[in-house]
């Protein structure tokens, strides 16, 4: 079993596309790149404790790539945007690949360079590729977030459209 670790903004988006994706084992949210131990989500969304809002995922690299997880996480978020994605604003919802040893760091570097070159998106990608140093499981409320309050409207207007757009294109790598 291998780890990768994502901020793509929220993590009620990434966890609930992750979680569906064959060779996942699990996917928790959680807080990583910050100065506090254990912070709250209070402290996190105040933008002082430096962590970003993440999903930690446990995958079997037999049945999926680390550079597969990276095509998730390029899809489900716009890299370009500094410390937020949409209306989510702030440092914690930065774009940023945590990874766990040098060959992930080596991919991470390479795909990010490939979709620069290739033009992908108008503006530069501005996802920091960093090493983890901590990570935090967020509290439990937050886990299977979008599964248990579909009547959220959070989850409605943002994490909904996201999931179906993914479950959309990535249908043949669904469990």
């Amino acid at each position: 079993m291998k780890i990768a670790t994502f901020g793509a903004g929220c993590f009620w988006c990434i966890e609930a596309c992750f979680k569906d994706f064959k060779g996942v084992i699990d996917v928790y949210p959680g807080y990583a790149g910050g100065q506090k131990n254990n912070p709250t989500y209070e402290e996190v969304c105040s933008g002082n404790t430096g962590h970003a809002e993440v999903a930690q995922i446990q995958f079997d690299e037999d049945l999926v790539s680390y550079n597969e997880l990276l095509e998730v996480f390029w899809f489900v978020h716009d890299p370009t945007q500094l410390n937020r994605q949409g209306n989510d604003i702030g440092s914690q919802y930065r774009s940023v690949i945590f990874y766990h040893d040098e060959v992930q760091k080596e991919i991470a570097e390479n795909y990010k360079q490939k979709l620069s070159l290739e033009g992908v998106w108008s503006n530069p990608i501005v996802t920091e590729i960093v090493p983890i140093s901590n990570f935090y499981k967020a509290e439990q409320y937050h886990h299977n977030y979008f599964e248990l309050n579909p009547q959220n409207l959070y989850c409605q207007s943002v994490v909904r459209p996201k999931v179906d757009k993914f479950r959309k294109v990535f249908s043949d790598k669904l469990q």
